[in-house]
């Protein structure tokens, strides 16, 4: 039985799909205005990790994680650059892209962008209009934040509770709601920003709105299961329930998962921009292996808070060149290995029992903390073993599959793809470029990831497409 943290109940429960062996899952994706820091990296691992082990016990995964391309930040960033938003985001979903891809993240199923659904948006807060949910002030649109009796569920507070730090904020916008509790659904557009008709005016969309919108539109009205950090359960998951529901009549998410923060110093302080005690992504991958930091993140349990500094990462070296060392005696035993021997099935049955230990540990709410002790188990039985002047085919064989399929749920790969010969790659682009000017998105965005997991960067420039190895 597998268990699932559901941060709307605080509690353990039992993972029932709404459809048989079929997965519904959504994890907000990041705002696109700089690279990612290591602690974004973290959100986007522990959810791939999860997603990985879905499919290992036999789930299809429908996995969607979106891109705020429309957001303040954005708006500030283009600004200071000297370009559109739309610009500056196209550079830094690339980035993400690229970054994730390094650190074997595999592509969601569809990542869909606000700018592609700024219709879809204004329909959806038109009917939170209609049912009296929201309300239009100013050329804003508000949330009735106190009309939806569930309001505070999910991060566990209470109105009286929230009523006091909402009404500690001052400003225009604070006087122009009926309730300081409200929150804004689409914003009335300032002067020079980028902006959308609407039957309010030229505006743009509040940033809770648009997971709602995407979410519902690409899984349906309720789906298996919502994620992201845990920085994200107030207010947005807060409000992504309370938009979602008040909309369908129907429950949005059954199962909401959140991930803990990395943190540094010896204050354990929560890494945030914010606070500047970050590094990107980017940056640390040109000091450390992609794999390393891959590993060190995957290998703890994503609702553990994780000091992230050297000494961890050393330590995931270490322990990540023991299991690859096991991997290759493994390999070279193979070549001389025998048909059948004696032991055979005593040998198999320890190995029954490992797997069993492994599925019971991550079934326990992805505890990868759990899963990895197996997988050190199984590396030093499998040591031991290789150590005989004999070994068996099947069981080596065996033991070595469990090793594969065990290290790529935690993101990696000990059997190398050969890379692309050129021909491919661009019979590849040739059909992203067709696809591209059909405007099916869906499908270039899927060939790049089928590219970018290969290794292979894609530019896009007016003189055509150009790609690099990475």
């Amino acid at each position: 039985m597998m268990l699932i943290y559901n941060t709307l109940t605080r509690k353990k429960e039992e993972f029932k799909t709404i459809e048989p062996n079929k997965v519904k899952m959504y994890v907000c994706g990041p705002t696109v205005y700089n690279y990612i820091h290591i602690g974004n990296a973290r959100s986007s691992i522990s959810f791939d990790t999860v997603r990985r082990y879905l499919e290992y016990r036999g789930y299809e995964v429908d996995y969607i994680s979106n891109f705020t391309d429309v957001d303040d930040k954005i708006i500030r960033t283009a600004k200071e650059e000297g370009i559109s938003t739309k610009e500056l985001a196209d550079k830094y979903i690339e980035a993400f892209k690229e970054d994730t891809g390094r650190l074997n993240v595999k592509p969601a199923c569809f990542h869909p962008r606000v700018i592609d659904h700024i219709e879809d948006i204004i329909l959806f807060v038109t009917d939170l209009i209609d049912k009296g949910y929201a309300y239009e002030s100013n050329g804003d649109v508000y949330y009735r934040a106190r009309k939806f009796k569930n309001y505070g569920h999910l991060s566990n507070k209470s109105i009286d509770e929230l009523e006091v730090g909402a009404s500690q904020r001052t400003g225009a916008e604070q006087a122009q709601k009926e309730d300081p509790l409200d929150f804004a659904l689409w914003k009335n557009a300032k002067t020079g920003e980028v902006s959308w008709p609407s039957p309010w005016g030229e505006g743009r969309p509040g940033w809770h709105i648009e997971c709602s919108v995407m979410a519902t539109k690409h899984l349906g009205n309720t789906i298996d299961i919502h994620g992201g950090g845990q920085d994200l359960e107030f207010p947005h998951h807060e409000n992504e329930i309370a938009q979602s529901e008040a909309k369908t009549g129907q429950a949005f998410a059954n199962y909401w998962m959140h991930n803990a923060y990395l943190t540094v110093g010896d204050s354990g302080e929560k890494m945030s921009k914010s606070l500047g005690n970050f590094v990107t992504a980017h940056d640390l991958m040109q000091q450390v292996s992609p794999e390393v930091i891959r590993f060190a993140l995957a290998s703890t349990h994503y609702r553990r808070p994780m000091p992230f500094n050297k000494t961890v990462l050393e330590e995931a070296e270490i322990n990540l060149n023991k299991i690859k060392n096991a991997y290759e005696k493994a390999s070279f035993r193979l070549d001389s290995a025998e048909e059948y021997i004696l032991s055979d099935a005593d040998d198999i049955e320890v190995l029954e029992a490992l797997q069993a230990d492994f599925i019971k540990g991550m079934d326990d709410d992805f505890n990868t903390a759990n899963g990895i002790t197996v997988v050190y188990a199984l590396v030093k039985w499998l040591n031991t073993y290789l150590e005989q002047p004999k070994v068996s085919l099947p069981v080596t064989a065996t033991a070595q599959t469990m090793l594969v399929e065990w290290m790529g749920i935690f993101g990696i790969e000990l059997i190398v793809e050969p890379e692309l010969l050129e021909h491919d790659i661009e019979v590849l682009i040739e059909e992203r470029t067709k696809a591209r000017k059909k405007r099916d998105f869906r499908k270039s965005d899927e060939i790049r990831d089928i590219l970018l997991e290969r290794g292979i960067l894609l530019k896009d420039t007016p003189q055509g497409t150009r790609w690099s190895r990475n």
